[in-house]
């Protein structure tokens, strides 16, 4: 019985030497933002405005794009008007079966009209809602990929943006760090860009463990990111694993 513990030992001991060997090595890493996305068009029709460049900085709610929509405008016009008459129509027949003078059927149908005609200007105004892109966070603007006066289809794509108030650090581990890898540990990342040491914490560990390479994605959160730094940049992480104990030391690559 004491044999196979010896041997279960042994190969923990040796994969957690094999894995120091490996983390003696600098980690490249990436700077990546917290969110990004893509905005696209929710209406076909000619972009009329673009109010940002590549590299511009906005703001949460700020009109990023408009598409022309003189049309859609038109139509919430003819809704108004459709409902204004729908509402006289049933005032006048609810007044008539109040005076036994016009039957309830009558005044049901001309009440049924009166709210599809409101319903039908709902739906015009969520179009024309639909001609302004607003920002849905504060960030920057990565890459426009329209031109004002250009038409566009519904579903196409017009701007890429980041929020970069907040940068994280994405590297890569072998799996065998999830033995005495923690969430909170600090650790330092030498920017290449900026030539800088930047102090981290692990914030997020992958929940899967890639098959082929036996590796995991590891995400740390920078401490009071300067301004200096940008998505993109890359540095590299050193991890030193522990001797006695579950705490990752931290040295500078």
């Amino acid at each position: 019985m004491m044999l196979p513990k010896f041997l279960l030992l042994l190969a923990l001991l040796c994969g957690t030497a094999a894995w120091a060997d490996e983390m003696a090595n600098p980690i490249h890493a990436q700077l990546v933002p917290k969110r990004y996305t893509t905005l696209s068009a929710e209406i076909a029709g000619r972009l009329e405005r673009l109010t940002v460049q590549e590299g511009a900085r906005f703001k949460e709610g700020q009109t990023l794009a408009s598409i022309d929509c003189a049309l859609q405008r038109s139509l919430i016009d003819e809704a108004r008007a459709t409902l204004s008459a729908a509402e006289k129509t049933r005032s006048v027949q609810k007044r008539l079966v109040q005076l036994n003078s016009g039957g309830v059927l009558e005044a049901e149908v001309a009440a049924a009209e009166a709210e599809k005609a409101r319903a039908k200007l709902n739906s015009s105004q969520i179009v024309v809602s639909k001609c302004t892109l607003l920002a849905p966070f504060s960030g920057r603007v990565v890459e426009q990929k329209v031109r004002e006066h250009q038409y566009v289809q519904a579903g196409q794509a017009l701007l890429d943006i980041l929020d970069d108030s907040a940068l994280e650090v994405e590297f890569i581990l072998p799996s065998q760090a999830l033995a005495v890898l923690r969430v909170g540990e600090q650790f330092q990342v030498n920017v290449g860009e900026t030539g800088k040491h930047y102090l981290a914490r692990i914030v997020r560990i992958g929940a899967k463990v890639d098959s082929v390479s036996h590796t995991i994605k590891v995400v740390g959160e920078l401490h009071n990111p300067s301004l200096e730094l940008i998505a993109g940049m890359s540095g590299l992480v050193t991890l030193v694993p522990p001797k006695s104990d579950h705490a990752i030391k931290t040295v500078e690559p």
